[in-house]
């Protein structure tokens, strides 16, 4: 399947304990079915102290659905669901269903 959702896009949460917010995509896993938003589900995890880092309390995101999100489109500003089609030079570009402007 493609991806509708792809790294440096703007996505708006629409399920779970950070619904509302936006960020950016700073990570796709596309086995997992999973992505990470910059800012969203903030965990704190205790690492251990390397030769290279220092040890500590650190925060950072974790993955969350991909179905928990939903893209914005750079046109309308709004969020929106995604769709392929194809473009006259056969080109596979993803679009906008609320405003049918191209994403790509």
């Amino acid at each position: 399947m493609a991806q509708k959702i792809k790294r440096h896009d703007r996505v708006l949460v629409i399920k779970g304990r950070d619904r509302g917010k936006v960020g950016a995509v700073l990570q796709v896993k596309p086995r997992e079915g999973r992505i990470v938003v910059e800012g969203v589900q903030v965990v704190r995890r205790h690492v251990r102290p390397r030769p290279n880092r220092q040890g500590g309390i650190v925060e950072r995101e974790s993955p969350i659905p991909w179905c928990n999100v939903r893209l914005i489109c750079p046109s309308c500003n709004k969020a929106a669901r995604v769709g392929f089609r194809f473009l006259e030079d056969g080109r596979k570009v993803r679009y906008c269903k609320k405003c049918q402007a191209n994403i790509d």
